[in-house]
């Protein structure tokens, strides 16, 4: 699926948003190596510079490959858990999902069963489920849309701060830098978490569906 895709004319490059660990990404590359130059990647992942962090350790070795492959575009939107300046920070209450969201998005005809049971008509009324059986954390207690986040600086990339770097190795699932590296990655930090909720209700209180 992705080199298909990657293979169909478009006006600019294919962005891919793994949104997990990039084991299909490196096999596509090693695979094919000119989709390099077809796509850019923009990953939500890393606790970089510090170590850890669920989607990169689930597959190291496919962040390395890419990592240390010199002609894709690379981008990492960290996660950097219990620090302002990851995508940990574009976080939600529980109170302020119930508040905002119920009824909202387009309506559907038929019902969708959800994750904890139920049945329901619009993605709104569905997260607001979600948020009454997940568990929440920090002070006041909430939850991290680290998805959306990496998602919304590809829609508008002043949402946070983007930083080159080059290209740092993963030894025994610790960052080791390389300074003389010639490879260059893009490191996405300290995103703005209202402006970017702010975009996500406009959006859920007006729909548009795509065509």
């Amino acid at each position: 699926m992705i080199l298909a895709q990657s293979r169909k004319k478009r006006a600019q490059k294919l962005v891919l948003v793994p949104i997990g660990k990039l084991t299909n990404i490196a096999l596509a590359l090693k695979k094919e190596p000119a989709l390099a130059n077809r796509v850019r990647v923009v990953w939500l992942g890393s606790n970089y510079p510090d170590p850890g962090e669920y989607n990169q350790e689930n597959d190291e070795g496919a962040l390395q490959f890419i990592l240390d492959s010199t002609s894709v575009p690379f981008e990492m939107a960290v996660v950097r858990y219990g620090k302002p300046s990851g995508t940990d920070h574009v976080r939600v209450s529980k109170d302020e999902i119930h508040a905002r969201m119920p009824g909202k998005g387009p309506r559907i005809r038929a019902l969708v069963t959800g994750r904890n049971g139920g049945r329901f008509q619009t993605f709104g009324d569905y997260s607001v489920d979600l948020f009454d059986h997940i568990q929440l954390n920090g002070t006041p207690p909430s939850r991290a849309l680290y998805d959306m986040a990496a998602v919304a600086i590809v829609k508008n990339p002043a949402w946070a701060h983007p930083r080159k770097v080059p290209a740092p190795q993963l030894v025994a699932s610790k960052w080791v830098e390389r300074p003389e590296n010639a490879r260059t990655i893009t490191v996405w930090e300290d995103f703005d978490r209202d402006s970017i909720l702010a975009d996500f209700y406009a959006t859920m209180d007006r729909p548009v569906l795509a065509r």
